[in-house]
């Protein structure tokens, strides 16, 4: 075989090996609101990458490091780059529609809250955006998530919802259906490294992952964990309630990659395109 021939051969297959890897076909789901995986080449120590000015997780599979990019749900569909070690790479975000649901709250206050609320509202947001963007060293102890709780799903990620006729922010994660007092176990080791009693989303834990990837678990009856607690994989962190703003007894579970909220879909191998 020319010797052209053949480079271009084991070129191809390098290739085709990296596009099947295990955490490719996992994770790589790149719309708005999904994940990219992005090739960043083999290196003695791991590249520091970012996307939209924020750190990304870096991780290893066999010689390669790879770049697990969050994409929010407010990206349009088409070219992004990823900036590592002063390079730029390049990768493409699809299409994805999401649908609507409409919901019903007797609370008129959950729907437009009054001043002393909104004030509320801001300090605690500004608190939860701060955990958000959290970014630990520690690499995650799987990328393959256990389920916080065993239950057929009740909203998907990203649907549109209107409260009382009003549309409102997005789904930012999944819920569960599942009875008041169902314990929720964290789906991969972690650092509480927030709780707190919110007006939208009540009795709530955050778990950083590392690397700024990191759970949200909200409208809990009950939290078992304390801030700076270290937990093991499928460690309880609390109860499912319907504390906030709920209609009832659930588990909400938002995932979070570089700060943007993604399909926590994704990781338990759930994600519809």
């Amino acid at each position: 075989m020319p010797r052209f021939l053949c480079s271009l051969l084991l070129l191809c297959l390098a290739f085709n090996a990296h596009a099947d890897s295990y955490i490719t076909r996992l994770l790589n789901k790149p719309v708005p609101g999904g994940v990219a995986v992005v090739d960043l080449g083999s290196a003695a120590q791991a590249p520091k990458a970012s996307y939209q000015g924020k750190p990304v997780l870096v991780v290893k599979e066999q010689n390669n490091w790879l770049a697990i990019v969050g994409i929010p749900l407010t990206v349009k569909p088409g070219p992004q780059q990823v900036n590592a070690n002063g390079r730029s790479l390049n990768f493409v975000v699809g299409s994805k529609k999401y649908p609507e649901q409409h919901i019903t709250l007797k609370n008129q206050r959950q729907v437009n809250p009054n001043p002393a609320d909104l004030k509320r509202i801001d300090g605690e947001l500004a608190e939860q955006i701060r955990a958000y963007r959290s970014f630990s060293p520690n690499t995650p102890s799987n990328l393959l998530l256990d389920k916080p709780v065993n239950g057929p799903l009740s909203s998907k990620f990203g649907v549109r919802r209107f409260f009382n006729g009003e549309e409102r922010n997005p789904h930012a994660g999944l819920d569960f259906a599942v009875p008041a007092g169902t314990p929720i176990k964290t789906p991969a080791a972690g650092k509480v490294i927030l709780i707190g009693n919110y007006f939208f989303n009540g009795n709530t834990v955050f778990v950083d992952h590392g690397q700024g990837f990191i759970s949200m678990f909200c409208h809990m009856s009950k939290i078992d964990v304390r801030v700076g607690q270290s937990l093991a994989r499928g460690a309880v962190v609390g109860k499912v309630g319907s504390t906030g703003r709920a209609t009832g007894p659930h588990m909400h579970w938002n995932v979070s990659l570089n700060d943007a909220r993604v399909d926590p879909a994704i990781f338990i191998g759930a994600f519809q395109p």
